[in-house]
């Protein structure tokens, strides 16, 4: 049997005087906020190839083993307005013949070096570089006479120095034409890896 349950009228609840809250907006609509987080994704891409790292793709295979033909890789442009250019960083720069063209080498005497090449073998300051980085079967037993490194430029080889073209054959490379160091190889997956 049913029984009818007679409630008693709610009592007003007062709350206490506070500030008045206001009605939130209407949430906007989901396309309006992909749109901005989209927008904002694409400036901080911006910024961060425009100031800090670039990909490039290595075309030539003067740099092996490291780097091959067709890697992709993340280079450096902001490391250099704050630290020094160094023997043994892979630096990329604008080719002294044709700034049209960059160029991919290391570093391996910089302004004030005296630098010799005697079959082969790398002299800086008349002390034998050490090159763990070029193996046996990609050197080659060319000599270079020794000059001393202008200020504000840099002596520079590729790691397969039998084939390479490099600062050997059209000179040191100007401050001005460098922008950047190569930092990290992302493609191929087999070539992952910081660059050394």
């Amino acid at each position: 049997m049913n029984a009818d349950v007679e409630q008693a009228p709610e009592e007003p609840v007062s709350e206490p005087p506070g500030p008045t809250v206001e009605r939130a907006e209407p949430r906007r609509s989901a396309w309006f906020l992909w749109l901005r987080d989209l927008c904002f994704s694409a400036l901080a891409a911006l910024l961060i190839i425009t100031f800090l790292y670039q990909p490039v793709r290595v075309e030539g295979t003067s740099m092996l083993p490291r780097l091959e033909n067709e890697d992709r890789l993340f280079i450096n442009k902001f490391i250099y307005r704050f630290s020094t250019i160094e023997r043994g960083d892979v630096i990329v720069f604008r080719y002294p013949r044709n700034v049209q063209t960059s160029y991919i080498k290391r570093v391996v005497a910089i302004p004030g070096d005296r630098l010799r090449i005697d079959r082969g073998q790398v002299y800086v300051n008349d002390k034998p570089l050490s090159e763990p980085y070029v193996p046996e079967e990609y050197r080659d037993v060319r000599s270079f006479d020794e000059m001393v490194i202008p200020q504000g430029q840099y002596f520079v080889l590729g790691d397969h120095r039998s084939i390479a073209a490099d600062s050997r054959e059209f000179g040191t490379v100007k401050r001005d034409l460098i922008y950047g160091k190569a930092a990290f190889v992302y493609w191929p997956t087999q070539d992952v890896g910081v660059v050394h």
